[in-house]
């Protein structure tokens, strides 16, 4: 028996296959309705390692996450959507195809006591910046953690925005930082080790590189980076803290600054901390991780639809 090849006439088989296509066509958009909208990024839902720093309310920082190596705090990092956390690269080095060593804590404030809301979640794979080179101190210190499974929202559980092309910080712009960090050189936080926070104001880039001036032609500060803290020192980001965020509130939402990357020892003076700008390896970012919000002084963007990129292993959001 031979099987027609000829399209069925209108009146028969073909209106049934039109009829079933507008019915799941109907039952998609259904299905896409009930899928949330993501909360928006930056606005923290409060209830109710940093030097010099005090302690952070619950639910303050949402978006600031632990990553763990085999259970310990490791470094910090920031969440972006439910799917993706962004961090310093060099928090993985010599691991960085072990993911499996690797958990994020998210929704803990403080890591002695996480508490039954705090999510943990493993980690899928993690994507460094392709021109760093795992060196101490190199441009383009950043990655990005793609988690196993999508977190959960909640009111300790929230992505923080990226600057839009907008948002320019001039120097002594007041931001924060944050992190389970040591407390003092060689002295780690305490028990029930209570997130920190920090107000630091932003450094003149120009002011950055005479501070950290190597010689001729060796220019410590590269175009990626910024500098925030105090000249006199006291108070600083340090050992743990990598990875964390440097946060800025611009038109009431918060945005990622940057990424604590390097610094020589910790709130020393004329050493202030040196961190990976957002602003530099935005579209980097965009490529990769679908659904990150933007926002800027004009309102800025709602979550990017940028598409994945083709390579570099990472799959849609």
């Amino acid at each position: 028996m031979v099987a027609s090849r000829t399209p069925p006439a209108l009146g028969g088989g073909r209106f049934q296959i039109l009829t079933s296509l507008l019915l799941l066509a109907s039952t998609a958009s259904l299905d896409a309705a009930k899928i949330p909208a993501p909360p928006a990024c930056g606005k923290p839902q409060q209830l109710n390692r940093i030097v010099g720093g005090q302690g952070s309310a619950d639910a303050e920082w949402p978006w600031v996450v632990s990553i763990q190596k085999n259970g310990t705090h490791q470094c910090a990092g920031s969440l972006l959507t439910s799917r993706w956390v962004v961090t310093a690269a060099h928090c993985f080095k010599d691991n960085l195809n072990k993911p499996s060593l690797f958990s994020v804590l998210l929704g803990a404030w403080q890591l002695g006591n996480p508490g039954l809301r705090s999510q943990k979640v493993g980690v899928a794979w993690v994507l460094p910046h392709p021109v760093y080179s795992w060196k101490e101190g190199a441009r383009a210190d950043i990655a990005l953690v793609r988690l196993e499974h999508s977190i959960q929202f909640s009111e300790r559980i929230l992505p923080i925005c990226l600057p839009d092309a907008s948002v320019h910080l001039p120097p002594n712009t007041d931001c924060w930082i944050t992190g389970w960090g040591s407390i003092h050189e060689g002295v780690p936080l305490p028990h029930p080790q209570t997130l920190q926070k920090l107000k630091v104001p932003i450094i003149d880039s120009e002011v950055c590189s005479h501070l950290y001036w190597r010689g001729a032609g060796q220019g410590a500060i590269t175009e990626d980076m910024l500098c925030a803290g105090y000249l006199e020192g006291k108070r600083d980001a340090c050992l743990g803290d990598s990875g964390g965020p440097l946060m800025c509130q611009v038109d009431g939402a918060w945005l990622l600054a940057g990424i604590i990357s390097w610094g020589e020892g910790c709130a020393e003076r004329n050493r202030p901390g040196v961190y990976i700008s957002l602003a530099a390896h935005r579209a980097w970012v965009e490529r990769i991780v679908q659904g990150v919000q933007l926002r800027g002084h004009t309102g800025g963007r709602g979550p990017s639809r940028a598409p994945n990129p083709g390579s570099g292993g990472a799959a849609p959001s």
